[in-house]
Order: C-alpha cells, then sequence, then structure tokens
C-alpha cells in the first residue's frame, strides 16, 4: 500500500495526492454498490421460492436503502479526505451528513419492511390463513408510526434537543391541544374503537338505519373511513360519527330471508290447504333452502281480493346475486303449485252485486211498489 501511495505521490506529487485517494474512494463505493445489488436480486430470487413472508418482505426493503447507504458512507469519507487536505469549511459537514443520513435511510428501511410485512401477512400467497385485512393495516399504521416518532426524537437529540424538554411540552400542552383538536382527537380515538371492537372491517359490506350511509368498506383510517357505495361513489366519513350513529353489518349474516306473500282466489278457497301443503314439501326438499332455520309456510289472511298464504325460509348463501337466483326459483316454483293444484293466484278485483226489484202490489186498478210509501188516489 506504501509503495503504491508513493508511485501516486511521484505521479501527482504531494500536493494532489489526496485527488487519486478520493476517487479511489468513490470507485470503490460504486463498485460495492453494484455488487451489493447483485447480492440483494439473488437474496430476492432465493426468497421468492419460499412461502415465508419474512425473508421476501425482508430482502425486497433492501434496496434502494442499503444501496444509499454504501453511497452516503463512501461520499462521507471521500468528503472527509478532501476537508483534511483543502481544510475548505464546507467538508466539516460530511460527518453531520453522514449521521443524519444514516438514520434516515434505516427509518426508510424500517417502514419499508413494515409495509411489506403488512402486504404479506394479508397475502393468500404467503399465508395458508390470512390475517385480517383490517387488523394488519391497524398494527402497521402504528408500527410505521412508532419508527417516525422514534426517528424524529433521535435526530433532534442529535442535533442537541432535549428530549424530555419535549415531552414535558407536550404534556403542558396537551391540554391546550386537545381543546383545539377536539373533533381530529373523536376521530382518532373513533378510528381506533373500530380497530379494537371491529364492527366492520374492510370489504365489509355496512349500512346505518341513522344516517345515509351504505356502501362497501374500502380504507379505515385514523381520521376517515372511505365506503364505496353501490353508485360507485367515494364516501368519506369521520371516525367519530361512528361512536353517534348504529351501523348494520349485512356481511356477517349467516343467511339470507325469504318472506313473500302469495294470494288466490276466493272461488279457490278449497283447494288451499293443499297449496300449503306443497308449497312446504318443496321449500323442505329444496338444495338451497336451510331446513334448519325457520320454516313457516300458513294460510294467513283474508285481504279484499284473495285469499293469502305467506312463506318464509331461509337461504343457505347470504350471496346477494345468488339469492335472488334462488328466490326467483322458489317463486316459480310456487307459481306452478298453484297452477297445478287448478287454483290461480287472485289479482285486484271488484265484485257488483245488483239487489232484484220489490214486487208491485195491486191497490185497485193501479200497480203500486210496497217499499215507496205511496198512496193510492
Amino acid at each position: 500500500m506504501e509503495s503504491a501511495k508513493a508511485f501516486l505521490r511521484s505521479l501527482l506529487g504531494d500536493d494532489r495526492f489526496w485527488i487519486a485517494e478520493v476517487f479511489l474512494i468513490v470507485l470503490t463505493t460504486a463498485m460495492a454498490s453494484w455488487l451489493l445489488g447483485l447480492l440483494v436480486r439473488r437474496l430476492e430470487q432465493r426468497a421468492e421460492r419460499t412461502v415465508n413472508p419474512w425473508d421476501d418482505a425482508l430482502c425486497g426493503s433492501l434496496n434502494p436503502p442499503a444501496s444509499l447507504l454504501v453511497w452516503l458512507v463512501g461520499l462521507s469519507l471521500a468528503a472527509a479526505r478532501a476537508g483534511n487536505a483543502t481544510g475548505a469549511e464546507i467538508f466539516s459537514f460530511a460527518n453531520n451528513i453522514r449521521e443524519i443520513g444514516f438514520i434516515v435511510l434505516i427509518t426508510w428501511f424500517a417502514l419499508r419492511f413494515a409495509k411489506a410485512v403488512e402486504g404479506n401477512l394479508a397475502d393468500p400467497r404467503f399465508m395458508g390463513k390470512p390475517m385480517d385485512a383490517t387488523t394488519v393495516r391497524a398494527i402497521g399504521k402504528l408500527i410505521r408510526a412508532s419508527i417516525m416518532v422514534t426517528a424524529t426524537m433521535v435526530i433532534m437529540q442529535h442535533f442537541g434537543y432535549s428530549i424530555s424538554g419535549v415531552l414535558a411540552f407536550g404534556g403542558i400542552g396537551g391540554l391546550a391541544i386537545g381543546f383545539a383538536a377536539k373533533d381530529l382527537l373523536a376521530n382518532f380515538f373513533g378510528g381506533l374503537m373500530i380497530y379494537l371492537d371491529r364492527p366492520f372491517k374492510v370489504g365489509d359490506w355496512v349500512r346505518s338505519p341513522d344516517k345515509e350511509i351504505e356502501g362497501t368498506v374500502e380504507d379505515i383510517g385514523w381520521r376517515l373511513t372511505r365506503i364505496r357505495t353501490f353508485d360507485k361513489r367515494p364516501l368519506y366519513i369521520p371516525n367519530g360519527v361512528f361512536t353517534q350513529i348504529s351501523v348494520e353489518n349485512p356481511s356477517r349474516m349467516l343467511n339470507r330471508r325469504i318472506y313473500e306473500t302469495v294470494g288466490i282466489r276466493y272461488d279457490d278457497a278449497h283447494l288451499m290447504a293443499p297449496i300449503v301443503k306443497a308449497v312446504k314439501e318443496m321449500l323442505q326438499q329444496h338444495p338451497e333452502i336451510d331446513t334448519n332455520q325457520t320454516l313457516i309456510v300458513n294460510f294467513n289472511s283474508f285481504a279484499p281480493s284473495s285469499l293469502d298464504f305467506f312463506v318464509y325460509t331461509f337461504t343457505k348463501t347470504t350471496d346477494w346475486v345468488r339469492y335472488h337466483e334462488i328466490k326467483q326459483d322458489v317463486l316459480l316454483k310456487i307459481l306452478n303449485i298453484v297452477q297445478e293444484q287448478g287454483a290461480s293466484c287472485a289479482f285486484p278485483t271488484s265484485t257488483l252485486h245488483i239487489a232484484e226489484l220489490p214486487e208491485l202490489a195491486v191497490a185497485g186498478d193501479r200497480r203500486i211498489p210496497i217499499d215507496t210509501g205511496m198512496t193510492a188516489k
């Protein structure tokens, strides 16, 4: 090494030797960054062959933070060497930039790793039984917030700010901030309650009888929840609203209900019993009807234009589209049963009864209606 330096000094002279050293440092840094990139790509290829969510997240998060870290170290060393040779004031900041850059790059890597793990834990490619997406997002947000707060405090400590003083100020100013940002805090704690109580999760269909809220949950943030309505409009709801309203979650239904009333003509009253019996037997034998749930088919009422019986049963599926296909099949079969029994479904009708004319009585030579109260003259 000394012989190489002597050779370079003989070529460049002692006052210019540092330029060659800086060049060698930068060249070595570039080579190291290139080799590190190759190594990371090899590791990513090996990680793709496994189903472990951690190694994929680790390898996928290494670059570009790792390559930038190599460049940060190399350039800071080159700057330090140039500063020693030239005495320029600008190179005196190399150490501070290196330390702050090191914190920033480590924070960047940690955030990337946390985000990658969050995605992998909810991905069926990596997990035989993926974790609940809402829970994973909540934990991921907490971890990323903790990383950011910790990094900020470390950087502040590096610049000479007292962390204890900052924490004390936060404690004293907490009351004022709480009054000034009560809505923001209400939304934050509303979001926290959603994560803890889990009345719904991402992907659920929710609606509220108290407000005009209905749609599919797309995202649960710390301040807002985004719901996509059925006409594809995004609906942004502050989380604090959910602490004041009732929320219905149809996605967690165990069954869907079929509740219909069917009317037949009064002329077919004698066919009501066999129709009700046949419909009930049909439902009990239907492969998509859950016979473990309540199943009722009964003559229900004397309506103005019909004799009504009702059907009350539950399907096995909760899928909205499939439910309507099954309901259609059930209703068509009920129509067939009514027709097979020789009856007809009723529709609104009116029957007009005309009373017979009263008989006439004979009084003398004239016929006088008895009910008119008239007398013969």
